[in-house]
């Protein structure tokens, strides 16, 4: 990404032309919004219609243009509370109609002046409903925002997008996690203490469980067994994060070793594809995938349905109808998206291991599926109601 970064947005009558060029050659034009300049990354869609500042901080969108459904965008400026990480994470930003003044009590700055502080190139005044609609036609793809003195033939446009890196076969999870060990202290009386493996974690991931009285090492994403087992973990937790699970062999190694020596375990999104192919599954390449704060999923184990929040471009293969055997022991798939079937969570029946391809931190989301991390706590603690024994039983 190359873009200067003025402190405050351009005054509206003066905004920049800008374009938007997909690798299919789809063009869409605009003005600049945050920084001028060029950016590449894979185009996708986000359907929530807030939470932006989470959004755009979460490290899972690392390599991401972002295209937001919801019309209007930064009605409520930009805080400093409600950062997921350390900086915005998204390669761009496309909207349609911008705030020209933000308004909430709790606003520092508008979302355009923050943008362009951190150089972040994006556009606005596009149609994203037409965008939307082709990119959920054609699946997600490389797309350029191109702004200023960036701007050239279209021609030449599209060939710099089509030399950009795809995002299948992408390594990221090193690029957006910590390098240096840190602790999340228990808030009150410690319990438990979690190793937790830093894929690209959100901020509000280790408070929840530090709100349930678990100390929480967060360690970069290269550490090893040995690594994890130095914090005398009760548990170990694999983060969220961006890339091709596929490329994460380093980390399904270390997770097998840590189902074999059966110490809880919970994963979160590039997690739950981790603890997939640590069980033998694969994973594959979604279309358009899911993006948002409202998409439905059924808990299989009892039944509920959950809105939840998603960030996911990969999801695991594994079978819906049936319990799997796997080097582990017997597995299954525990919850499902109620819109496509696609495997939303895994169980683990004869090893204290489970995880959910979405987001139960809920930051920004519903709180629906803030039991899981109370489901972790039982496993810690050894009396988890979701055992094989139970499991059993509600299937016999």
């Amino acid at each position: 990404m190359t873009a200067p970064a003025p402190t405050e947005p351009r005054p509206w009558r003066e905004r920049v032309p800008a374009v938007l060029v997909l690798e299919d050659g789809r063009t869409f034009r605009g003005q600049a919004y945050g920084a001028v300049g060029e950016t590449f990354g894979e185009a996708v869609f986000n359907t929530g219609m807030s939470g932006y500042q989470e959004t755009l901080t979460d490290p899972s969108y690392h390599r991401q243009v972002v295209v937001m459904t919801a019309p209007q965008i930064g009605n409520t400026g930009w805080n400093d509370e409600d950062d997921e990480s350390q900086q915005i994470w998204v390669s761009g930003y496309v909207v349609r109609d911008p705030a020209r003044i933000p308004s909430n009590w709790r606003s520092n700055r508008s979302l355009d002046a923050e943008l362009a502080a951190q150089g972040v190139v994006g556009i606005s005044g596009v149609d994203t409903r037409a965008l939307t609609r082709h990119l959920r036609e054609r699946g997600a793809m490389r797309v350029g925002i191109f702004s200023g003195a960036a701007v050239a033939e279209p021609a030449e446009l599209l060939q710099r997008v089509l030399r950009a890196p795809e995002m299948k076969g992408a390594d990221l999870c090193a690029e957006v996690a910590t390098n240096e060990p840190y602790v999340v202290p228990a808030v009150g009386e410690k319990k438990f203490t979690v190793a937790a493996v830093d894929l690209g974690i959100k901020a509000m991931t280790p408070q929840r469980m530090a709100e349930r009285g678990i100390e929480v090492h967060v360690l970069p994403a290269n550490s090893t067994a040995e690594d994890i087992y130095a914090v005398d973990p009760d548990g170990v937790f694999f983060s969220n994060g961006p890339g091709d699970p596929a490329t994460a062999d380093h980390q399904v190694a270390v997770l097998r070793e840590v189902l074999a020596r059966k110490t809880p375990f919970f994963g979160i999104c590039f997690g739950n594809q981790i603890l997939g192919r640590a069980l033998g599954f694969g994973t594959y390449k979604l279309k358009y995938g899911h993006r948002g704060i409202n998409q439905p999923v059924q808990d299989r184990g009892t039944g509920k349905v959950e809105v939840t929040a998603h960030n996911h471009g990969f999801a695991v293969e594994a079978p819906l109808d049936k319990v799997s055997d796997t080097p582990f022991g017997r597995a299954e798939v525990s919850h499902v998206c109620l819109n496509d079937d696609v495997v939303e969570g895994l169980q683990c029946l004869d090893t204290p291991a489970f995880s959910v391809q979405y987001h139960p931190e809920a930051a920004a989301g519903p709180h629906d599926a803030a039991y899981l991390f109370d489901r972790f706590v039982e496993l810690m603690r050894g009396d988890n109601k979701h055992s094989a024994e139970l499991m059993e039983g509600q299937r016999a």
